[in-house]
């Protein structure tokens, strides 16, 4: 089973739609770490690295994407390809097993062009 990340429920939806059953499409809502509201967030002595915590109402999310990553044979991160979205991979990325994370980022317009059991090419178009 591949697993498939993205950003939304309704892109989890339609994209299911396309992909099959070979596919565990899941949202992760948004972003899954955060800088923490408690201090600074960065290392201000090693060239202002950031500290990344989870989100409160990500901590669910993390667990639930981390059991399904576990079971699946490959996990694809496809999130909007702009820099909130490419943020949303990276923290979802380094959460997850890394060696099974796989980077794809295209979006807009959704169309299926795969006849084998390969992930279909996702692109969006912008309006």
């Amino acid at each position: 089973m591949n697993l498939v990340i993205v950003e939304s429920p309704t892109k989890a939806k339609t994209l299911s739609r396309f992909l099959g059953k070979n596919y565990d499409v899941v949202a992760s809502m948004g972003h899954v770490l955060d800088l923490p509201k408690s201090q600074l967030g960065v290392d201000v002595d090693h060239d202002f690295m950031p500290s990344y915590v989870p989100s409160v109402r990500s901590k669910s999310v993390i667990k639930d994407l981390k059991d399904r990553s576990a079971k699946a044979s490959q996990v694809w991160l496809s999130t909007d390809p702009d820099r909130e979205g490419e943020a949303i991979a990276w923290h979802i990325a380094q959460v997850l097993e890394p060696a099974k994370s796989k980077v794809k980022s295209q979006k807009s317009k959704l169309k299926s062009k795969s006849t084998d059991n390969s992930l279909p090419t996702v692109q969006f178009k912008r309006a």
